[in-house]
């Protein structure tokens, strides 16, 4: 029995870095023996390397493909985030009666008594992503070990602390819905709906026995 991925949607977004480390300590599905990443300019591509030799070394392999761009990070007290922290001493309002909120902020006042806006600096810094953003044919590519890599990619996206993986798969004869969020699995059910060419075949009007239309 072959399984299948049938539809597929991936919103996953990782630092680059963090792609290599997930593949550093992977245990490989069975039928993969290892993976290949590549970088071709902004293109990332992880193929598959059969673990058996009945697939031809000609045949194109499974492989996933992510675009590379850059985002800037920001430190906080956390750590490093995509969101820059809160602006650190402002001019923010006294509790007191006593101030007057329209008198000038003598401690904000510079030289010649002109104001200045007191700003911190936020070390901040660029970091390369992978994002394997697309549908099937554009983020899981190829059939031969198809599913298998389409297990990597369910792991890696669990890995992953930002983007949306959905897919459908026959495995043994059974339709299996997964849904992927930000790292975290969630419950997904299949939703069986008449086929739009059924229904469109139901209201077309049947102009060879209209009653509406005589011959004369």
């Amino acid at each position: 029995m072959t399984s299948r991925v049938y539809r597929l949607h991936s919103t996953l977004e990782l630092q680059l870095d963090d792609v290599h480390e997930f593949f550093d300590g992977y245990e490989l599905p069975v039928e993969i023996e290892d993976v290949e990443v590549t970088r071709r300019n902004n293109t990332l591509i992880v193929s598959a390397v059969a673990a058996e030799d009945n697939i031809s070394k000609y045949t194109p392999t499974a492989q996933l493909k992510a675009s590379v761009t850059e985002n800037r990070i920001y430190e906080t007290e956390d750590g490093w985030s995509e969101t820059p922290p809160d602006p650190q001493n402002g001019a923010a309002s006294t509790d007191s009666d006593d101030d007057d909120d329209d008198g000038p902020q003598w401690g904000s006042l510079g030289e010649g008594g002109q104001l200045q806006e007191e700003e911190e600096e936020i070390n901040s810094k660029l970091v390369e992503y992978a994002c394997f953003k697309g549908d099937r044919e554009t983020v899981l590519q190829n059939t031969a070990l198809q599913y298998p890599m389409f297990v990597v990619l369910c792991d890696l996206a669990k890995f992953a602390e930002k983007g949306t993986l959905t897919a459908i798969a026959a495995v043994d004869d059974e339709l299996e819905a997964t849904r992927i969020v930000d790292g975290e699995e969630r419950s997904a059910s299949i939703e069986v709906i008449d086929d739009p060419r059924e229904r469109e075949g139901e209201n077309t009007v049947n102009w060879r026995d209209n009653k509406f239309i005589s011959d004369d």
